[in-house]
């Protein structure tokens, strides 16, 4: 009969897969008692990931399993429901605890007679900590910037040494059995040659960032052909960095320049605060005049958008960057975003949806955030009648032409001409009303 003491903890990792400043594993490596770290593949009852977040997915899970593995605890993998698999555990362990890292996206697991323990990492602020003088949750990012910039997200904690393995081996699933790679004809050659998943990755590109392009985030933050980004975004997805490891190795690094990047990180606090409230953001438009909106169905437009064959050289270069590494550039991500719900008329929903699934740092809170951005229709949104003009934008962010060179280099009629999109967008929101 096992003491209480011995009785091991269910360490529940979801998007948080890294050691270091992992609030959840942190306590419990102190805590003394084994641990069995646990991922669980759950698309019951959470929204299944894309193809290229899976691609990422398999390459992270590969390497932290082999990072717990080293510090004397392997990683076990289950599939289906979470509570469920949960359950399975407890029966096979005899576990009486799980602990997990609250995320604002993922609803808190439970099993029948055990007890559970959340701690705070997957964001900088939670939600319900940054509100305004009336206690009102914030529904404009500006003010929300303003409150939370001067909230320190508190101490980080360095990745345990060592972690106390269950006294009996347990069965886990075997990763290459989820089939988590893509299986599309061209395979993954583009997002194995553009990213390493990974907590030691994420860490190297952190560091590359704040060592090379921090100083000048504000000013080339929007170049087309990406150098001026800090490609972090991934790595922030699932939880390989840590949002507060990245807050203040950032404050350390670029003092006063820091912050035209910190406000980029902030606003993906911002999305999750509000995801907190409107679970279903990825499907209904925040401001409800929207729900009238007389979107076109146009199955031919929207298959020209995602290919990249739209004839606008900025919009298609961003369309087949997308495909091949999984992710776009800040500026062209917006370009080709606006491009979709204005001048072609086509519900957001389905941008988002195909966003989703391409690309590697689709996020539960962001991608929906800046969808509805883009079409106006969400909350601190950029109004619809601000429609881009994507050979003007080509032309500011992209003026020597290297980046439609690299990705859209040949020359295709425009599937619709600017002024007569312009003028039917409009149209439509007048309509609207």
């Amino acid at each position: 009969m096992m003491s209480m003491y011995e009785l091991p903890i269910l360490l529940l990792l979801r998007a948080d897969l890294r050691l270091d400043d992992n609030p959840a594993l942190a306590a419990a490596a102190d805590d003394g008692r084994p641990v069995i770290p646990v991922y669980i593949l759950d698309d019951d009852t959470r929204r299944p990931l894309g193809v290229a977040a899976r691609w990422w997915l398999h390459g992270s899970l590969e390497r932290l399993g082999a990072t717990l593995a080293a510090l004397g605890s392997p990683l076990i993998l289950r599939r289906g429901a979470t509570e469920a698999a949960l359950a399975a555990l407890v029966d096979e362990t005899g576990a009486t605890e799980v602990w997990w890292n609250h995320h604002p996206d993922i609803g808190h697991p439970s099993a029948p007679g055990i007890a559970t323990r959340a701690f705070d990492g997957c964001v900088l602020w939670p939600p319900g900590d940054v509100v305004s003088g009336g206690g009102t949750p914030y529904k404009v990012f500006t003010p929300f910037w303003k409150t939370a910039s001067g909230i320190d997200p508190g101490v980080t904690r360095a990745a345990p040494r060592g972690l106390r393995p269950p006294d009996a081996p347990v069965a886990s699933d075997d990763l290459r059995s989820w089939a988590l790679r893509p299986t599309r004809p061209d395979g993954a050659d583009g997002l194995c040659a553009a990213w390493t998943p990974g907590e030691a990755a994420g860490q190297a590109a952190l560091e590359s960032f704040l060592a090379t392009r921090l100083d000048r985030y504000g000013v080339d933050r929007d170049r087309a052909d990406g150098s001026g980004s800090a490609r972090l975004s991934p790595y922030l997805r699932f939880g390989e960095l840590s949002p507060r490891r990245v807050w203040h190795a950032a404050l350390c690094t670029g003092g006063d320049a820091a912050w035209s990047f910190l406000r980029q990180v902030a606003w993906r606090d911002f999305a999750f605060h509000q995801l907190a409230r409107i679970p279903n953001m990825a499907e209904v438009p925040l401001r409800p005049t929207f729900e009238h909106f007389p979107w076109r169905d146009d199955g031919n437009d929207f298959a020209a958008w995602t290919r990249g064959h739209t004839g606008y050289p900025l919009v298609d270069a961003a369309m087949r960057q997308l495909w091949v590494e999984g992710w776009i550039p800040n500026r062209p991500r917006m370009v080709a975003g606006s491009f979709l719900v204005k001048h072609l008329l086509l519900p957001w929903q389905w941008g988002e949806r195909w966003f989703w699934d391409c690309l590697v740092d689709a996020c539960p809170a962001n991608n929906p955030m800046g969808w509805q951005w883009v079409a106006g229709c969400g909350i601190d949104a950029a109004p619809y009648f601000r429609i881009f003009n994507p050979t003007a934008q080509a032309a500011k962010f992209d003026p020597g032409g290297t980046y439609v060179r690299r990705w859209a280099a040949d020359a295709i009629h425009p599937i619709v001409g600017h002024r007569a999109a312009r003028a039917r967008a409009l149209a439509a929101m007048k309509a609207m009303d």
